[in-house]
């Protein structure tokens, strides 16, 4: 089937559009966007691949599900729209960024940036009714993004992967850490982030471990 989706990715996932479960997702996610209110917005389902081609990831970080107030998911984990209040998780991750690096508390929660630079901001679940947590989970989405880490982990070689909370650490389960880096720690989430998110370190452990294999450090 023809998804709309960057062209290296297209290739690289051109096998698992074609197998049934994808198809019934996709007649699931259509009925969903034409008789709710679904986010993120229809165009940004796939924003993540198309802000970050497949060949360009260096990082991936993995969130579960879409935020779900108006005008927030525009199809990046824990990332917002410009102008929109940051939510709890990214108002955390920015001070971690802030005391692990130095670097400032950006003016915006529009992720987009990192997306450029090579970090895949992938949830395992692409699509959200208005209001209700989870509620495109076990949909088929889980299995897709775990077709999207496999690719990453086999094809690519010295990608970091940041996972945190229980869920994100056990969709990484399969990752070899002899070929990347796995990074983990308890979720941002005021609930847990004192227990150890805070001082994890990760974001300047990612730019050493990138430095190392060559490659560009993330301006974080």
């Amino acid at each position: 089937m023809d998804v709309k989706i960057e062209e290296s990715w297209k290739t690289q996932l051109q096998a698992e559009f074609e197998k049934p479960y994808f198809q019934q997702l996709t007649e699931f996610v259509r009925t969903e966007y034409q008789t709710q209110k679904i986010y993120p917005p229809a165009k940004l389902i796939f924003n993540a691949f198309d802000q970050c081609p497949f060949d360009q990831v260096k990082v991936v970080i993995l969130g579960q599900d879409p935020y779900h107030g108006p005008g927030q998911a525009h199809g990046l984990c824990f990332s917002v729209n410009d102008g929109v209040e940051f939510p709890p998780s990214l108002k955390n991750i920015f001070k971690e960024i802030q005391s692990d690096t130095g670097a400032p508390i950006p003016g915006s929660g529009n992720l987009e940036r990192w997306a450029k630079q090579g970090v895949l901001l992938l949830n395992a679940t692409l699509t959200v009714r208005a209001h209700l947590a989870g509620s495109h989970q076990k949909k088929g989405w889980e299995q897709f993004t775990d077709a999207v880490i496999h690719l990453v982990a086999d094809r690519l070689e010295h990608v970091v992967f940041i996972l945190w909370g229980n869920y994100a650490i056990s969709k990484g389960e399969f990752i070899d850490p002899k070929k990347h880096l796995i990074l983990k720690s308890v979720h941002p989430s005021p609930l847990s982030a004192s227990r150890g998110f805070f001082g994890n370190k990760q974001f300047s452990t990612t730019n050493k471990y990138l430095m190392e294999w060559g490659k560009e450090p993330v301006r974080w």
